[in-house]
């Protein structure tokens, strides 16, 4: 593993430093909030602490496509919800170069009531932009969902697949800084998949830097040059995509 950098350079795009996070639980489930309330006024409430992620340092460059291997509960999401700034790490240095669009989630910032026109507004807006652009964007959009006449329709009659394929085309319609992709290409078919892939990409080379989770080794394989391999919140190794993934699947399958 070659030398960490002390400072971001001139390059980089995503930049952690001995970034960690641990989380504190109450060892016991309680029924209620009032329970609880009671329960830690009298004193009788006991924590566990771990450690989601643990001394954890990137150095990921504009126009890379970067991939975070790792088994559930390895802390690939919690890393990526770190970098989108939807967590405060318990210590380290984080600093981004950009903006980032996180699709971290299906449905994540889509109301199930509305329709998936009215959400793509909705979730466009979330993202920064404005009317006029997102109207003018419309129609790309349609065509890359592959919703038909579902458009019309309340979010919560869609499938998993329907909401990938709608979120993926919101997140990515406007070429971004920095995309972050949890999971989102294990959904759907083979083909939006090859869509995703192409216009993945495409944004590398205009130069926006995607972060890229997967359990799909292949893909991952074909998309990114290197990639880190976490487990129990720790790194267990980062380097080329080739040796990490060989890493991953021995970790797997022994």
């Amino acid at each position: 593993m070659s030398k960490f950098p002390a400072e971001p350079q001139s390059n980089t795009a995503i930049f952690l430093n001995s970034v960690s996070v641990r989380y504190v639980l109450p060892n016991e489930k309680m029924g209620t909030l009032k329970e609880y309330m009671i329960r830690a006024i009298q004193g009788k409430v006991r924590y566990n602490s771990f450690m989601a992620l643990n001394d954890i340092s990137l150095d990921i460059k504009r126009g890379e496509i970067f991939g975070v291997l790792g088994r559930n509960g390895a802390g690939k999401s919690t890393l990526l919800k770190v970098i989108s700034r939807v967590l405060i790490p318990t210590q380290g240095r984080v600093w981004i170069s950009g903006v980032v669009s996180p699709l971290l989630e299906l449905g994540a910032g889509f109301h199930p009531e509305l329709t998936g026109l009215e959400n793509i507004y909705l979730n466009a807006t979330l993202l920064g932009r404005k009317h006029k652009e997102i109207e003018q964007k419309i129609p790309e959009i349609l065509d890359f969902a592959e919703i038909g006449d579902f458009i019309k329709a309340p979010l919560r009659t869609y499938s998993s697949g329907m909401l990938a394929r709608l979120g993926f085309s919101v997140a990515t319609a406007w070429i971004p800084d920095i995309l972050i992709l949890d999971e989102i290409l294990s959904v759907g078919d083979a083909a939006f998949a090859q869509k995703c892939s192409d216009r993945m990409r495409l944004f590398r080379e205009s130069g926006s830097t995607v972060l890229l989770v997967s359990h799909a080794i292949d893909t991952v394989r074909s998309l990114c040059q290197r990639a880190l391999l976490l487990e129990h919140g720790n790194m267990v190794e980062i380097g080329p995509i080739d040796e990490v993934s060989e890493r991953y699947q021995h970790m797997i399958f022994g």
